[in-house]
């Protein structure tokens, strides 16, 4: 069975990216803001809710930016939409998830980041948001895949 995520892009007036610093397992792993889609909503509805949880901004999706694939062995098929949108309201801020207790909190951090800065995180999830992001930002769509299968763990 599939069980399906989101993650947004979100740029500032600098064309800098939101970023998550979330700890799992003992490391940092930047990502953009995001997680499950729940039951009786739509993954549209997934980005807006995610995105107000971790970050107190509000967000209106603009567009499908990927559609991710991910199967793992110990983690059982995932899908996760990538969606570009832009800021509507709210201040930015360190969230929460909800379903977790205060003392279970992984996110860590959460900021606006420069092309610069993002090539230089160690542990970025996805990898590709290190290149193909730029191309997509720049508007150069048939310089990569907008449909990815990724084989491998995500857990590495």
């Amino acid at each position: 069975m599939w069980i399906g995520g989101v993650r947004v892009v979100i740029l500032n007036q600098d064309n800098k990216v939101l970023m998550l610093r979330q700890c799992h397992e003992g490391r940092d792993i930047w990502m953009l803001p995001g997680g499950m889609i729940e039951k009786g909503e739509n993954a549209q509805q997934a980005a807006i809710r995610e995105v107000k949880e971790e970050t107190g901004l509000d967000i209106k999706v603009k567009s499908l930016l990927w559609h991710v694939e991910e199967i793992s062995e110990r983690r059982g098929q995932r899908f996760v939409n990538f969606f570009s949108a832009s800021i509507e309201g709210g201040t930015l801020m360190l969230g929460a998830d909800p379903e977790l207790k205060d003392e279970e909190q992984v996110i860590k951090e959460v900021r606006f980041m420069s092309r610069n800065e993002i090539e230089q995180l160690e542990i970025i999830y996805p990898d590709y948001l290190k290149d193909e992001l730029w191309l997509l930002l720049d508007e150069e769509p048939d310089a990569y895949s907008r449909f990815k299968i990724r084989r491998a763990d995500c857990e590495k």
